[in-house]
Parts: C-alpha cells; sequence; structure tokens
C-alpha cells in the first residue's frame, strides 16, 4: 500500500515524513521545500505474536522491540497544495499526479494558526480552513477527470448496455479506483435517473463520494504543543465531528527518533515516555524535558505512530498475518518469524496462500493454526495477528 501525505505548504509534512522513516529529507519553513515526492519506509506498530511463544523474533522486513513489531509501509510526501491546484495553480499538476497510486491520504494540518492558506506565517489562522479547501481540491480533481468524458462515455455506456461500474473503472484505472467503490458510491447516493442525464451537481456528488471512498483520509494536527494548538484542536473536532483527527507533534516525534539513533534514549514510538541512556547536554535535557511535559505527558504520544497504525488499519481495514508453521517457527535461514505481511479485512485462507505464491494457491489443501494446531479450509476468513501454515499438494 502507498500512504500519501497531503496538505498545504509549511505544515509539517516533510518533518513528518522524516520523523516515521527518518529519510534525508529538505525541511525549511518556506512554502515548496518539497518540489518532487519523496517516497520512504514508514512502520504500523503491533503486538508482536513472539512472546505468545516464548520466544524473539527475527524480521527480515521491519524490526521488533521488546515484542513491538513494526511492520513496513511506505509513504510519499508530496509538494503543497493551494487553492486552485485542481486547475493547476503551484504545483497542482504534479501534486496531483503524485497521489494518484496513494491508497489513503493523510492530511497534515497545522493548528497552531501561523501559517495562512498558502503556507506563509501569519497568526490566528483558522485551520478548519485547511480541511474545507483541500477535501474541496480533491473533490475537484476528481471531477474534472469525469466531467471531461462524462457525456460521451455515459452515452456510450448506456448505448452498448454495458455497466456504469465498469465504465467508471477503466476511466480511473490510473487513479486505484475499483469497481466495487463504483457500486458501494452508487447504493450510497441512490440517483434513480440515467448517468447521462444526471446534472453538474449529481456529478459533483457522486465524485465527491468516489474520492472519499477510494482515498479516504485521516487528518493529523501537528503542532498540536504551539500555544494555540490544544484550542484550534478542539475546533477541528468540533467543526468535522466525522473525521479522523489525531493531535500530533511531528518535531517531537523527529528528536526522539534522532535521540533513539544517536544512542542517547530508549524510545519506542507511539509511547509516551523513554528512558535516558547516556548523561546529555543541558540543551539536550531542556528539549527532552519539554517534550515529556507538553507533548507525552499531555497528549499520551507524540501522534505520529497513532496516525500511521489509525491509516491503515482503521481507514484501509487492513489486518496483519504472520506466516508461522505449526511445529517450526524458523525459516530455513533460522530466523525466527521472519515475516509479517498486510493483508486487507475479510481475506481468506486461500487469499493469503496465493499472496505468498501462486503455487500455494494453486496446490491449497488447508492452513494450519501455529497457535492451535487446527486445520483451517480456504474460505477461513483471516483475523488480525493470525499466525498460518499453508500446507499444499
Amino acid at each position: 500500500m502507498l500512504i500519501g501525505l497531503v496538505g498545504k505548504p509549511s505544515v509539517g509534512k516533510s518533518t513528518f515524513f522524516k520523523a516515521a522513516t527518518l529519510a534525508e529529507v529538505e525541511i525549511a519553513a518556506y512554502p515548496f521545500t518539497t518540489i518532487k515526492a519523496n517516497h520512504g519506509i514508514g512502520y504500523v506498530k503491533i503486538d508482536c505474536i513472539d512472546q505468545e511463544f516464548k520466544t524473539q523474533c527475527n524480521p527480515s522486513h521491519g524490526y521488533c522491540i521488546n515484542h513491538n513489531r513494526f511492520v513496513p509501509v511506505e509513504l510519499m510526501d508530496v509538494a503543497g497544495l493551494v487553492k486552485g491546484s485542481s486547475e493547476g495553480k503551484g504545483l497542482g499538476n504534479q501534486f496531483l499526479d503524485d497521489l494518484r497510486k496513494a491508497d489513503v491520504f493523510i492530511h497534515i494540518v497545522d493548528v497552531s494558526g501561523e501559517t495562512d492558506g498558502e503556507g506563509k506565517p501569519t497568526k490566528d489562522y483558522d485551520p478548519c480552513n485547511d480541511i474545507e479547501f483541500l477535501e474541496d481540491e480533491l473533490n475537484k480533481w476528481y471531477y474534472n477527470i469525469l466531467i471531461k468524458v462524462w457525456k460521451t462515455f455515459t452515452r456510450k455506456t448506456e448505448m452498448e448496455k454495458s455497466k456504469f461500474s465498469e465504465a467508471v473503472a477503466k476511466q480511473f484505472s490510473g487513479l486505484k479506483v475499483s469497481e466495487d467503490q463504483i457500486k458501494e458510491v452508487l447504493i450510497k447516493i441512490d440517483l434513480q435517473d440515467k448517468p447521462s442525464t444526471w446534472n453538474d451537481m449529481q456529478v459533483k456528488e457522486f465524485a465527491s463520494k468516489l474520492r472519499k471512498i477510494s482515498k479516504p483520509m485521516i487528518i493529523a494536527a501537528n503542532k498540536i504543543d504551539t500555544l494555540k494548538g490544544k484550542e484550534n484542536y478542539g475546533k477541528l473536532k468540533d467543526k468535522f465531528p466525522d473525521l479522523i483527527i489525531i493531535p500530533c507533534s511531528a518535531d517531537s516525534e523527529l528528536a526522539l527518533r534522532q535521540a533513539e539513533k544517536a544512542g542517547l534514549i530508549d524510545y519506542i514510538s507511539g509511547e509516551n515516555k523513554f528512558k535516558i541512556k547516556k548523561e546529555l547536554m543541558d540543551k539536550q535535557k531542556q528539549a527532552l524535558d519539554k517534550i515529556q511535559e507538553n507533548v507525552l505527558n499531555r497528549f499520551d504520544s507524540t501522534g505520529v505512530q497513532e496516525i500511521l497504525n489509525s491509516a491503515v488499519f482503521d481507514l484501509l481495514n487492513y489486518i496483519a498475518i504472520f506466516p508461522a508453521s505449526a511445529n517450526k517457527l524458523k525459516d530455513n535461514k533460522g530466523n525466527i518469524l521472519p515475516d509479517c505481511f498486510l493483508l486487507p479485512n475479510g481475506s481468506t485462507a486461500l487469499d493469503f496462500a496465493f499472496f505468498l505464491h501462486t503455487d500455494f494457491g494453486d496446490n491449497f489443501i488447508k492452513a494450519i493454526d501455529a497457535r492451535t494446531k487446527r486445520a483451517l479450509g480456504k474460505s477461513y476468513e483471516l483475523k488480525h495477528r493470525d499466525a498460518l501454515e499453508i500446507a499444499t499438494r
């Protein structure tokens, strides 16, 4: 999967990206620091199953600390979005092209109120404006793709008596829109008229609903530790009760991750404390104490890990599955529980077999639960943190 970081310029997208990936990217307080999209690997955090088997895993991908398993996901940080991006303003065309393949968006919002709509320094700006304008720009993006060919392809679909959902899926193939998502939208809006007769407002409603389903979005209320951060976070929660909005301090997460990497502290992303390992300079100690007091004690974490987890497990509804033998947890290299994969909720044992390898799916006999040693059929629906062995003929 691909997680896209979106938002206007200078809200902390690149800081969030670096905090999540520790990739080397440019961070600066001026608009369009990011020109070309940055790609990196972040991680979702789950309880590892290794402790249930009284062992310590050796991940081939990701890592595990104190039985906290960090499973890799791909992140993309793109150029800032400004009003009019859907018509090509700023770096709009490049921004939207970069986002085509994203499965979910994390919208980084500056809740300090100290950057205006274009990312320039200001005072007392209402961050509610940022959610409204970005939703509007993304909806226009989908609408513009549709409206260019609407009359032609809807009439052709009706004349050929082909499936409307299939025709729209082809039109949006570059944006990873599925036919099932289109059917879901059609059920929700329940428009009785033929699509060729829909007016402009109806097409816009369809485009908006399709965007929300195919590119779900979570809000990172960044810079929560600033003077007006908590107050503005409350405004967002009141005005947008249907959105997932999580308080966040990407700066604090980055500082903690870098201190941990330098061996100064023990810190596990997503936790509300850290342990100092070495003697620190006064400035380092003061900075870390400030993070503990103003962020971790007040909000229980920096929010970065919670946002990544929520994007994958709540919005995309994925689950984590371990390939594991009922009799042996090691691979042929001696690594214990080396793999953990993310699959859509609702996947079956047969889906998992095909995910691992086509031959496993084609020659599937049964799955075996590594915990209970119970045999499971191909239609068994996977559960989060399942550990399965695939038996083949």
